[in-house]
């Protein structure tokens, strides 16, 4: 008799063959139940090979749930089994289920983006429980030796990103996004290395290019952002200096590959606040 984990895999990797389409007498819902069961697995063969890959295919792709099958399994997915079991723990496996469960989140988000069906309570939970995350989140490894990909702040930042492009994300919102990404590239005890400055910058990115804030209000928060050079000498200090000195360099060069005259502001904005950061610059100039 196979162990469900074991046939789970097999009927995953079966599906995917098959062009992710169930056989006759198949039920969608019974493999949405083991896929949440075991979306934290701590091996990535299973959470991050073919649980994630199938969500993507069926709701980003195929369009395969209904509206009332894609608020069930977002509320589960929000749930203190997933997106917040054992949040606040560091180094332990739990982190896989936090992160595999936002992933879903953001491919969700989209969904509502393009074909709207959350009403304004069930958006507020989203946007509430994303906002808590990203800053309750403790453990920001990226890549692990043992178990793969964790990167909770690059999965966070997918799933912040679909959300700012929501058409119920207003002034509010967006400047509660951008707190939540100081308090991330500000976090006082990890150095990010996997590229998770580039997932970050996206969101802000995206409202530039998508004018979903004022200019003057990116501006002056990437300037505050800057602020951490002025802070006493201390561990800290160092990790907010190299985190904020990597996002702003990433946010620069996405810029400037749509650059229009009208958006040399925030190209100054971005240097200035580089350079601030940079004592490398600053010691030469």
């Amino acid at each position: 008799m196979k162990d469900i984990r074991t046939k789970l895999m097999q009927d995953l990797e079966r599906i995917e063959a098959e062009d992710y389409q169930l056989r006759e007498g198949e039920q969608l819902q019974e493999f949405v139940a083991l896929m949440l069961q075991y979306i934290g697995d701590p091996q990535p063969e299973l959470r991050d090979n073919l649980i994630y890959p199938t969500f993507h295919h069926w709701i980003a792709i195929e369009n395969k749930f209904t509206d009332d099958e894609l608020r069930s399994l977002l509320a589960t997915l929000l749930d203190e089994q997933h997106l917040f079991h054992d949040i606040g723990s560091d180094g332990e496996p739990s982190v896989f289920t936090r992160t595999f469960s936002v992933l879903p989140v953001a491919l969700i988000l989209r969904r509502h983006c393009k074909q709207p069906f959350l009403e304004q309570a069930d958006f507020l939970h989203v946007k509430e429980s994303l906002l808590r995350y990203y800053k309750e989140e403790k453990d920001l490894r990226g890549f692990l030796t043992e178990g793969g990909w964790a990167h909770s702040a690059a999965h966070g930042a997918d799933a912040l990103d679909e959300l700012v492009q929501c058409s119920e994300s207003d002034e509010a919102l967006q400047l509660e996004v951008l707190a939540a990404i100081s308090g991330m590239l500000h976090n006082g005890k990890h150095i990010f290395n996997d590229q998770e400055d580039e997932r970050i910058a996206t969101i802000v990115f995206t409202m530039m290019t998508n004018h979903l804030l004022l200019q003057q209000k990116l501006v002056d928060w990437i300037h505050a952002l800057a602020e951490c050079q002025e802070w006493p000498r201390s561990r800290g200090k160092t990790i907010a200096v190299v985190n904020t000195k990597n996002f702003l360099r990433s946010l620069y060069f996405r810029q400037r590959e749509g650059c229009q005259e009208k958006e040399n502001d925030f190209a100054a904005a971005i240097l200035a606040a580089e350079r601030k950061v940079n004592h490398f610059v600053s010691n030469h100039s």
